[in-house]
């Protein structure tokens, strides 16, 4: 394990989307005392209404901007005497990447070289020495390609292999940050998560998009033969690995954060599904705000599945191998899978005033 290293001041990429809000929410909640800049181009997956509250908080700013402003981004650094950046901006749902690539080719590669300019420019070539800093950069499990039923979950070393737009421009990135470590000194950290779920997910995602369409008795689409596995991690234990990973883990290197929780997509469906039946028998407020849902007339949230034709290139299976983690940082996720998936249901039941604002976009995604 390497020295503990200490931010003061954040500015996080992302910052008013999925899991770039959860972190937030969870860094401001442990290091009040901390700078926290929130930065985010508010596109279609960055929600203010995600943030809101933080946002007359002290120590805590927004600054709405493209990550591709390098102009912009250094400006920010030195405004806000950041001395670390968090990086979770990035194009990243797979079937937009399939029909529009070119988003994720600007977004995730060349956005990302020019926050790693920026940070060059600000830490290691304007001052009259190297500023402490650190860059994490947040990938994904999905660079490493896909697995058998039989295959060993993925290592840190396992070789790259991405197969859709998206997967091969997070690659991309990965590898940028790693150069501007080997060629220019600049001190980075990279972790490769599993699925997240969570409150804040955009209802185009498979968890919060089969929560919201069995509200409205809408089909619950499910690709090819729903066999689909992958592992899942609540969104507050992924923040918790990326805090050790920027305190405790060793410059250059790679952490995989997972949930050690592999499901198949359709079961996935099923347990909501019932979860989801379980609370319109138990409130009957929800049988009157969503009497168009097949759940109120005591009816199987099941029957709305609906199977589609599988999508271009979809990978079978993910899994990620913790140990590296477990072993340098102590790192272990704290939710279980029952008690975060209830957590989650809960939360979209209790909050439609954010997700319906969203609806209206006209998401119509599945996973």
């Amino acid at each position: 394990m390497s020295a503990t290293y200490h931010p003061k001041s954040l500015l996080v990429t992302g910052g008013a989307g999925f899991i770039g809000s959860n972190f937030v929410r969870y860094w401001h909640s442990a290091h009040p005392e901390h700078t926290l800049v929130i930065y985010d181009a508010l596109t279609y997956a960055g929600n203010l209404a995600s943030i809101n509250d933080l946002l007359d908080q002290p120590n805590v700013a927004f600054i709405q901007g493209d990550i591709c402003d390098t102009a912009l981004v250094e400006k920010t650094l030195k405004q806000y005497a950041v001395d670390t950046i968090v990086h979770f901006a990035a194009e990243s749902h797979v079937d937009r990447s399939i029909t529009g690539p070119d988003a994720f080719i600007e977004t995730n590669i060349v956005g990302t070289h020019s926050l790693l300019k920026a940070a060059k420019k600000c830490w290691i070539d304007e001052p009259e020495e190297v500023l402490p800093h650190r860059f994490h950069h947040v990938s994904t499990d999905e660079v490493y390609g896909t697995l058998s039923p039989t295959d060993p979950a993925f290592a840190e070393d396992k070789q790259y292999e991405p197969n859709s737009p998206y997967s091969a421009s997070k690659a991309a990135s990965d590898h940028l940050v790693r150069s501007y470590h080997h060629t220019y000194g600049l001190n980075v950290t990279t972790s490769n998560c599993s699925n997240n779920y969570g409150p804040y997910h955009f209802p185009e995602k498979l968890i919060p998009l089969v929560i919201t369409n069995i509200l409205f008795n809408k089909p619950l689409p499910i690709y090819g033969d729903g066999q689909q596995i992958r592992d899942w991690l609540y969104v507050d234990d992924h923040a918790r690995g990326i805090e050790k990973v920027i305190q405790s883990g060793r410059l250059g290197e790679c952490y995989n954060i997972g949930g050690i929780n592999e499901w198949a997509n359709i079961d996935i469906v099923k347990l909501i599904c019932s979860l989801m039946d379980d609370a319109f028998k138990n409130d009957r407020s929800l049988q009157d705000k969503y009497p168009e849902a097949i759940a109120a007339t005591n009816a199987q949230s099941e029957s709305l599945i609906t199977f589609v034709e599988d999508r271009a290139g979809h990978d079978r299976r993910y899994a990620i191998d913790p140990k590296k983690s477990e072993t340098e940082l102590g790192y272990q996720p704290k939710e279980s899978f029952e008690t975060g998936i209830k957590k989650t249901v809960d939360w979209y039941l209790e909050n439609d005033q954010w997700w319906k604002l969203l609806l209206k976009k006209d998401v119509t995604c599945c996973q």
